[in-house]
């Protein structure tokens, strides 16, 4: 009896082990982190594609994650999705002719937008939209666009 319930309790506490892991695993997936963001400022950029980037993503400058992405909206005029974020208030100087990327982290690929800061004495501020952005990188485009030219090529 005594060699039951020491299987039995081996048993779940593996169980619970499994499932506190996989609770971590999604928390990192999905970018769960502690940063609320809710003192700072919001900056809006448009982009020809956002691929599969979602709320709650990361913006980063240089590899630090500065802010969050808080909206991911289509402009049915422009024909063009347009992303809101909150950048921190600690990061006030950021140059306003920056750039916005929409990158890929990791090996699950999830998305996020990286600025590299531009060299302008002036800084973003409150509601600013940035100009200057580079869309998600299509992978199928790129296979695509490379079988295309293979096929171009004359035959030697």
């Amino acid at each position: 009896m005594q060699q039951t319930r020491a299987v039995e309790f081996g048993t779940g506490l593996f169980v619970f082990l499994g499932i506190v892991a996989l609770f971590f695993l999604t928390t990192r997936v999905t970018n769960f982190d502690s940063y609320e963001g809710e003192e700072g400022y919001t900056l809006t950029a448009r982009f020809d594609n956002v691929g599969s980037l979602k709320l709650r993503a990361p913006v980063a400058m240089s590899g630090v994650k500065i802010g969050r992405v808080t909206s991911v909206v289509f402009d049915d005029e422009m024909l063009e999705a347009v992303v809101e974020m909150r950048i921190d208030s600690s990061y006030d100087k950021i140059p306003n002719d920056s750039d916005a990327s929409i990158l890929t982290q990791g090996i699950l690929g999830g998305q996020y937008i990286g600025l590299e800061p531009g060299g302008s004495m002036d800084f973003f501020k409150d509601q600013d939209e940035i100009q200057f952005t580079q869309s998600a990188l299509v992978l199928e485009k790129l296979i695509s666009k490379y079988l295309f030219s293979q096929a171009d090529k004359p035959e030697e």
